[in-house]
Parts: C-alpha cells; sequence; structure tokens
C-alpha cells in the first residue's frame, strides 16, 4: 500500500478538478482526501493501490477538459490507512 500526497498548480479550480479526482477515486477504490488552496491550487492525498494511484496520478497531471494543469508536487508519505475518499471544503 502507498500513499501520495500533492499539489496542483495552473488552471484547476472551478473546472470540476475536485469532483473528477473524487469520482476516480471512488472508481479505482482509492482512500484520502482533496481540497481547494487559497492560493487557486489543488490539494489531495491519495492512499491505496499503487497501480491505482498511479492512473489518478496520470490523470492529475492534465486535469479535466477545462484545466490547465502547470504543475504537479509529488511527494510520498507514510501509509497511514484512511478508511474512504473525501472532499474537504473550506470553512467559513
Amino acid at each position: 500500500m502507498k500513499r501520495i500526497h500533492i499539489k496542483i498548480s495552473g488552471r484547476v479550480q472551478n473546472v470540476g478538478f475536485r469532483y473528477s479526482i473524487y469520482s476516480l477515486a471512488l472508481f479505482y477504490g482509492v482512500k484520502g482526501w482533496v481540497k481547494n488552496l487559497d492560493d487557486g491550487g489543488v490539494e489531495a492525498v491519495f492512499e491505496g493501490n499503487k497501480n491505482k494511484i498511479d492512473k489518478i496520478l496520470k490523470f492529475c497531471k492534465g486535469g479535466p477538459l477545462l484545466a490547465s494543469v502547470k504543475n504537479v508536487e509529488i511527494k510520498e508519505e507514510d501509509y497511514k490507512g484512511k478508511e474512504k475518499f473525501k472532499i474537504l471544503r473550506w470553512k467559513i
């Protein structure tokens, strides 16, 4: 099992990026979370099978149709055993 923490920059908000990642994570059975950042980026953590995470990472490097990805920072972390995948929301 593997854990990856990513930050995606570019035109990645208001283009369906979080929902697309969420849908892929559910489809592949990957756990973790995704959220928008104050700087206009998207951040996510994926836990699960390496091959399935790699498929989601491939998508993240291009994103949905209206997105324009400039950079994807990827770092491996210690596996923690998340129970599900969720979209985190900003706190108001």
